[in-house]
């Protein structure tokens, strides 16, 4: 006969009466459910997620517990097995952490490394400055770790444009002109 495996105990605290008007407030706000494996949708979700839990200004006091609420199927799944490998780290978790991890999940490393290497690669080229500050910005929120400070998006932003605006830009930069 195989050997039975112990039975893991689930130990399951109610929802706080305040936790629970916090997670009715957000659900009106119609946020997304995740479920699928496609890392499109896996940063769109966090990011919609993250969007409404700033505008309730609840981010960092309920935003894990409330986006986890949102997972579904394997998704949910995988939260679980956190949950119960790690009861007392997925407690006290922030929301960077949860992102990072979720991300990692979520997200191949190998589109991750694809998305910053071709951030570091922009370049205005033929596009307008506005089209270039949608591209960037959509790239940028791929490589934090590049434009960790404003100072820094600020310096790759402008080593991207034609070299006539990036001189500009440049001088007034080191002039200490704010933007």
């Amino acid at each position: 006969m195989p050997p039975v495996a112990p039975v893991q105990h689930e130990i399951r605290v109610a929802a706080s009466e305040a936790e629970q008007l916090k997670l009715e407030r957000y659900k009106k706000y119609h946020p997304p459910t995740f479920s699928r494996l496609a890392s499109d949708a896996a940063v769109g979700f966090l990011e919609e997620c993250h969007r409404i839990l700033r505008t309730m200004g609840m981010v960092e006091t309920s935003g894990v517990s409330i986006t986890a609420f949102q997972l579904r199927g394997a998704a949910y799944q995988w939260w679980r097995a956190y949950e119960l490998t790690s009861t007392d780290e997925a407690a006290s978790l922030t929301w960077s952490q949860f992102s990072e991890m979720f991300l990692r999940e979520y997200v191949p490393q190998s589109l991750r490394d694809a998305w910053r290497l071709e951030f570091e690669q922009l370049r205005q080229g033929s596009m307008t400055v506005s089209e270039y500050v949608v591209h960037f910005s959509g790239l940028a929120r791929h490589a934090l770790a590049l434009v960790a400070t404003v100072k820094e998006r600020v310096c790759r932003f402008i080593e991207g444009l034609h070299p006539s605006i990036r001189t500009s830009m440049a001088r007034e930069l080191e002039m200490d002109i704010t933007y």
